[in-house]
């Protein structure tokens, strides 16, 4: 068998020197936790600040001055009136109505614009991107950077405190989901976005790939006592908490958006048609929708087990750990509709087990 090569990000070295352990992740060799260990990282980020090697996520730039018109046919979302600076989420849907994968956009003037997407589905978006702008009359021009493009993420109650100590508060953006462009941070020339995916207050610095290192180096010195480096794990236990969605998880080709949980990034009384809309119009109200479970007999759930309400099988669960911060466990499920009921008591087979769980919101975790 012909082994796969791994790709590295900028920062890998730095990880090993920092005890990370390195595991295979969408085509990198990733840092899945430190010596500190997943439930150290993970209350670091809810009580203090983490840092968190994100490079192996995709960028793709639109440029043009069809690029807005693009994105509206290629997403779910509206970005019709998307401001200069400002960053907006949405599904990316098959014909089906499926998801495709899900992205951030972030508009930098009104013909310049960026996608970030997800590590796993790089590839297949460029490809998915490029196919269906094929023939069609929009004047933009799409560019996979990914290679030259490496992302830190810092987050927690003290992250901001902690990367003022680098960068010009000026330079950080003072709204949630907004981007300053052309930051010089350490000579570099970086964005700076006040995004994340773990629930806290924090940023997400895009850096020239040989920046990478000075510039995490920089924020671990400025953090020394309140930040440590934290890797896979954290990040998905942190995701999981604050009610996050993960691709492959609570949504895949084959789950619509508004199944997800994710209907409100879903406009279908924008003005242009897009990849899905009718599919999902089709479809009508969901005959499925995620929820949240907390369990509350003995044991984890994990994914892709069986859930059973009074008897018989209504679903099945999505994502599924104990989650640190709340000390219990707690899972989302893709459930028939009819079933969901607030506080309503489900079972989860977990290995010819049947342990108890309870309904309620899949935001576990709410940052106060």
């Amino acid at each position: 068998m012909q082994e796969v090569s791994l790709k590295r990000t900028p920062l890998y070295e730095t990880h090993v020197k920092a005890g990370g352990k390195m595991i295979p992740f969408a085509g990198f060799e990733m840092p899945v936790q430190y010596k500190t260990g997943v439930v150290e990282e993970h209350m670091a980020v809810r009580t203090g600040a983490g840092i968190f090697d994100i490079s192996h996520m995709g960028e793709i730039t639109f440029k043009g001055e069809g690029a807005l018109d693009a994105l509206n046919y290629l997403l779910t979302n509206d970005y019709t009136d998307i401001a200069d600076g400002q960053a907006r989420y949405s599904p990316m849907c098959n014909e089906k109505g499926g998801v495709v994968d899900d992205v951030i956009v972030y508009r930098k003037a009104s013909d310049d614009y960026l996608m970030v997407v997800n590590a796993a589905n790089k590839d297949k978006d460029v490809a998915w991107i490029n196919s269906h702008l094929q023939g069609k009359a929009f004047d933009v021009v799409t560019e996979d950077i990914s290679d030259s493009v490496a992302q830190i993420a810092v987050q927690g109650p003290k992250a901001m405190d902690i990367v003022k100590k680098v960068v010009s508060e000026a330079d950080i953006p003072d709204k949630y989901y907004h981007a300053c462009f052309d930051i010089d941070v350490l000579g570099s020339n970086c964005i700076i976005s006040t995004t994340g995916y773990t629930g806290e207050d924090g940023v997400e610095i895009y850096t020239p790939v040989d920046a990478a290192a000075a510039v995490w180096d920089a924020l671990v010195k400025a953090g020394e006592g309140g930040l440590i480096p934290c890797g896979l794990g954290a990040r998905d236990t942190l995701r999981l908490e604050a009610g996050m969605p993960l691709y492959g998880h609570e949504m895949n080709d084959e789950i619509s958006p508004r199944e997800a949980g994710l209907g409100i990034f879903v406009k279908l009384d924008k003005a242009c048609d897009f990849v899905g809309k009718g599919a999902l119009i089709a479809a009508g109200e969901p005959a499925r929708r995620k929820i949240g479970l907390k369990v509350t007999g003995r044991g984890i759930v994990r994914e892709e087990q069986d859930v059973y309400k009074d008897g018989k099988k209504v679903g099945v669960t999505c994502s599924g750990t104990f989650l640190p911060f709340l000390k219990g466990a707690y899972a989302t499920a893709l459930v028939e509709d009819s079933a969901r009921e607030m506080g309503s008591e489900f079972q989860v087979d977990v290995r010819g087990r049947m342990v108890e769980c309870e309904q309620v919101k899949s935001q576990f975790y709410k940052r106060q």
